[in-house]
């Protein structure tokens, strides 16, 4: 290693560690996480003292996204960087927040997840000021992508403030390219019967009894379409319940009860879509069974994404990637969601590469330091031909 990528590296090893140093658990997820405030105050004192324009932008209660902006002369496309802050919670880990560097490896929750894609991006930024550049390069640091991702969607309620011709997310895709993933609708499934003492069964309808027979029925829809693959990177849908309640006392018929659905989903497939095949289920089960009733809603829902491989800003990162990696870098689906979804219902062109190692969401959660810097590298490439 020259002298030059040694500095480089402790830079990127020194920003890192003081990244997962600070305890940015979501407080969604875990009633009295830290949140991000602290870590959003390190971005913005860190931007300023590396001559980048910052902006604060609340979120939601101590919750402030932060916008770093390299300005170019004028006249060039621009180019966003972005990268969640919070993390998930640490439940049985061990000294979560003191980052350990073993054989070329940084532990800490959030090192993988995704506080090494942010240091990437950071120091991308820094590197921009020296590149002539005629676009703008930013990096929005957003909050909550761990849970609603409340962050990206304030981001984007404000483009005009920050809006760009492309998106990267710095998410970990073990330095692979990903250009689509899957969506999910969150469902809630009511049935409902008649309550009656349990000594007198024919006086009673037994709710729970027919939330079994929508069980049966979703775990045959949810193999069904796992066995007909559609997409070509995604693959199916799937469907799983989640979580079910119902019922009184022990000693009563229950009248009532609920069950809560997770529908992923492919490009294509829109929350309607996916409400309107449960009725149909329903309505089977209701047609088959004259004393079942129910209903079923959709409160929430997150878009799957898909960018065509042929995209000019695909190709010209798959380039740029190769040529610093010496490799193949394939094109790949991810099978969760990411803020992805919310730049793409935009309309804005986005793409996701970033390091590589392993541990996201787990008890020990690590990231390999050179893939770290590969990022930053692949980054800075695409700034300087992007943005020129």
């Amino acid at each position: 290693m020259s002298p030059v990528e040694s500095s480089a590296m402790s830079e990127l090893i020194s920003l890192l560690s003081e990244l997962v140093a600070i305890d940015s658990v979501n407080p969604d997820l875990v009633p009295g996480g830290a949140g991000e405030a602290r870590i959003a105050d390190y971005i913005a004192n860190w931007g300023h003292e590396n001559g980048l324009e910052v902006h604060l932008q609340e979120a939601g209660r101590d919750r402030p996204n932060v916008v770093l902006i390299a300005r170019g002369s004028g006249g060039g496309a621009s180019l966003m960087l972005n990268a969640h802050t919070d993390t998930v919670g640490v439940t049985s880990m061990e000294a979560p927040f003191q980052p350990v560097i073993r054989q070329g490896r940084l532990y800490g929750r959030g090192a993988y997840d995704m506080k090494s894609g942010l240091a990437a991006c950071m120091l991308a930024l820094k590197a921009a000021r020296d590149l002539s550049l005629r676009g703008d390069v930013m990096l929005s640091a957003v909050v909550d992508e761990e849970y609603g991702s409340i962050g990206t969607e304030a981001l984007l309620t404000e483009w005009e403030r920050w809006q760009c011709d492309a998106t990267l997310i710095s998410e970990p895709t073990e330095l692979e390219i990903s250009i689509a993933h899957r969506g999910f609708v969150w469902l809630d499934i009511e049935t409902f019967g008649v309550a009656a003492h349990g000594s007198r069964p024919h006086l009673g309808v037994d709710a729970i009894a027919k939330m079994g027979k929508v069980l049966v029925a979703l775990e045959a829809y949810d193999r069904a379409m796992r066995a007909a693959s559609t997409h070509e990177l995604l693959g199916s849908g799937s469907l799983h319940a989640s979580l079910i309640s119902g019922g009184e006392e022990i000693s009563m018929i229950p009248a009532h009860c609920k069950l809560q659905v997770e529908r992923r989903t492919l490009p294509g497939e829109a929350r309607a879509l996916v409400e309107a095949e449960l009725q149909r289920i329903l309505d089977e089960i209701a047609a088959a069974d004259p004393d079942f009733k129910a209903q079923v809603a959709a409160p929430f829902a997150r878009s799957a994404y898909h960018i065509e491989a042929a995209h000019p800003l695909v190709q010209q990162l798959k380039r740029i990637a190769e040529a610093n990696l010496g490799a193949q870098v394939p094109l790949v689906g991810s099978s969760w969601w990411m803020d992805s979804a919310l730049f793409g219902d935009k309309g804005i062109p986005t793409v996701v590469l970033g390091p590589a190692g392993a541990g996201a969401h787990a008890k020990e959660e690590w990231v390999d330091l050179a893939s770290v810097e590969r990022c930053r590298k692949i980054y800075i490439d695409l700034m300087a031909e992007f943005c020129r």
